[in-house]
């Protein structure tokens, strides 16, 4: 059995709290937006070249420690050390012990997009052998190609994709369209995100596959255009990077956005209009699929 641990902290203390609880004996430690899923969810996105994000302004901890630990006193210290001027107040759980990494994979099998594409697990082997095979480990990073917005940019690259073609996956995550892209036939992808984890699962992805991607570190300035840009981030960064993303489109380039859902596409489709002309391309369990065309 284990214990787990959830307490709220203002965003500024909240690294230093994980460090100083990690340092105490917890066995790990998460660190996420307080106000996530909710209308006050801070999302988290930035334009290469452009300044860091704001950090939200309250952070969720989630700590997993074993039963036996003093869990009061490892508070209090940590907070102590973290410059915290009272004790946060703290929820606790107990958990049953589990092979936490099997019920993990056990999540994910592998997913056929159309006819010739097969998104495949590192640990199981591949159905079809002779299919093009995306052989991925998210780790940390989102893109399993399990959510339907994952799919519906898989399905829009199968169909996009061609031999020659430069891709740029903006919000790449674990590198699943990127790699993708390149195995398709890319001549040129560029992958780019904001979160160095993601950047880390992508790159060992990529070798993983053989794909030769191009990972634009955090804030680095993109200058090229693309014949293809995708992007499967959230409704509200999707928005607010409507000119970055339509400046990087190659004349007759296309766009397809995806983590949209059914109710959200007008309000997207609105952001785009002064540059290019959206519509719906597909649904996926309430998701859609927004694409278009430079003209």
């Amino acid at each position: 059995m284990w214990l787990s641990v959830a307490l709220v902290t203002d965003a500024g203390h909240a690294d230093a709290l994980a460090d100083a609880l990690l340092a105490r004996g917890a066995l790990s430690v998460t660190v996420e937006d307080a106000d996530s899923g909710t209308a006050r969810e801070t999302a988290q996105f930035g334009e290469p070249g452009s300044a860091a994000p704001s950090p939200w302004p309250a952070s969720r901890l989630s700590i997993l420690v074993e039963p036996a630990a003093e869990l009061g006193r490892m508070i209090a210290e940590a907070a102590a050390q973290a410059g915290l001027g009272v004790v946060p107040e703290y929820a606790v759980e107990e958990l049953a012990e589990q092979d936490w990494v099997r019920v993990s994979r056990a999540q994910f099998v592998p997913a056929r997009i159309g006819e010739r594409l097969w998104i495949v697990p590192s640990w199981l082997a591949p159905p079809d052998p002779s299919a093009i095979n995306v052989v991925l480990d998210p780790g940390m990073a989102f893109g399993t190609g399990s959510h339907a917005t994952t799919r519906l940019c898989l399905e829009w690259l199968l169909a996009q994709v061609g031999r020659g073609a430069s891709v740029l996956d903006y919000g790449c995550g674990s590198g699943i369209l990127a790699v993708a892209a390149a195995k398709l036939g890319a001549a040129r992808v560029v992958a780019v995100d904001i979160d160095e984890q993601a950047l880390r699962a992508a790159a060992d992805n990529a070798a993983r596959n053989a794909a030769r991607i191009e990972f634009v570190r955090p804030h680095a300035r993109i200058a090229e255009s693309f014949d293809l840009v995708v992007a499967n981030i959230l409704t509200k960064p999707l928005q607010l990077l409507a000119p970055v993303l339509c400046a990087r489109l190659a004349p007759g380039g296309r766009l397809a956005l995806s983590g949209v859902l059914e109710s959200q596409a007008a309000s997207v489709q609105e952001s785009y209009r002064p540059w290019i002309a959206l519509a719906v391309g597909a649904v996926d369990d309430g998701w859609v699929r927004l694409e278009g065309r430079l003209s």
